[in-house]
């Protein structure tokens, strides 16, 4: 994937689904350390593209950090956007990690789809099954397209939850 921007459009589909038990702002920080190692191999032009960061153990360790590290600034972030009320938000660590460890282990999964210099299950094995499952025309495809339904979907929710509301203040 072109860095972080494709991946976000199945986690914006999940969020869609999974409401408040999922945090896509702890998703998104995670696709940015997951291409920390990457952006630094292409900056100094030498090392593996997709290495040990883009394996599942790599995703296990990134989803660790990404979501204790995440948790403080997706509180700070939700903050400053006045999405939280203003005593602030507390993002529950069971959903902290949830969202970290789905956008590892994702991260992986749709890159091991369209490098071929991804080994997703190394040390286990160097063979990736994952490898031109879908064109890469096709995976951006499913990543835009799960994108827009996920946020129509997320706008859908939203409305209905705020017609209820409404109803139950009367």
């Amino acid at each position: 994937m072109p860095f972080t921007p494709f991946h976000m459009g199945p986690g914006i589909a999940i969020k869609a689904l999974m409401g408040g038990s999922f945090s896509l702002m702890i998703f998104g920080w995670t696709q940015i350390v997951m291409d920390i190692q990457p952006l630094l191999v292409l900056i100094a032009g030498d090392g593996h593209l997709h290495g040990f960061s883009h394996t599942y153990i790599g995703a296990t360790l990134i989803a660790i950090f990404a979501g204790i590290s995440g948790k403080y600034l997706a509180q700070i972030g939700l903050r400053l956007l006045r999405i939280a009320p203003t005593g602030g938000v507390d993002i529950a660590w069971w959903v902290v990690f949830v969202s970290a460890f789905i956008g590892s282990f994702s991260h992986v999964l749709l890159d091991s789809i369209m490098h071929s210099d991804m080994v997703p299950f190394f040390p286990v094995t160097r063979s990736n099954m994952f490898l031109e499952m879908l064109s890469v025309g096709m995976l951006h495809q499913l990543c835009l397209w799960s994108g827009l339904v996920g946020a129509g979907l997320y706008c859908v929710v939203q409305w209905r939850q705020q017609k209820v509301d409404h109803q139950h203040d009367r």
